[in-house]
């Protein structure tokens, strides 16, 4: 294990995209603005992460009410489809 992954298993990278998912967002802009400053990635590459984060049973264990909350709109996105 290294210092980039603590014991759950979740680099600090994955914990600070899933802290960020749990914000609320005052307006369009706010988050995508916040993805790249906080988080100095572009949002189509934090979204890229947010979703391979949602399949990931290390995310669900560390935030289990957020992952399930996107899964629930990811799946009825796909629904309607």
């Amino acid at each position: 294990m290294t210092d980039q992954e603590p014991a759950e298993g979740l680099s600090a990278r994955d914990r600070a995209v899933l802290a960020l998912e749990r914000r609320a967002w005052p307006g369009p802009g706010a988050k995508e603005r916040a993805v790249r400053e906080e988080l100095g990635m572009v949002p189509v590459r934090y979204y890229q992460l947010l979703n391979a984060l949602l399949d990931d049973p290390r995310a669900l264990a560390h935030d289990p009410i957020t992952v399930n909350r996107l899964r629930r709109v990811r799946e009825s996105r796909r629904d309607e489809r």
